[in-house]
């Protein structure tokens, strides 16, 4: 490997995690890394209705009852 590639690849990933806010940057940590994935799944379950009620479903409770749940769990990340 060449270093342009390595500076290729590198200034590609820079470009990266200025343009999606997911992908971290060079001084991130792994708590806040995990933080960001919990964060990020726990939206996603609220977002999309079928996963509500498949979690729902699996533990016996209103998919409202889950959404406030996952909305709760999530809200801790922030603080």
């Amino acid at each position: 490997m060449q270093a342009s590639d390595r500076f290729n690849i590198n200034s590609q990933l820079e470009h990266l995690q200025a343009k999606y806010v997911g992908t971290g940057h060079a001084d991130l940590n792994r708590f806040e890394w995990a933080v960001n994935i919990q964060r990020d799944s726990y939206a996603s379950y609220i977002g999309h209705y079928p996963l509500l009620a498949y979690f729902g479903i699996a533990e016996n409770e209103s998919i409202g009852r889950e959404r406030y749940s996952f909305m709760q769990r999530r809200l801790v990340f922030y603080l």
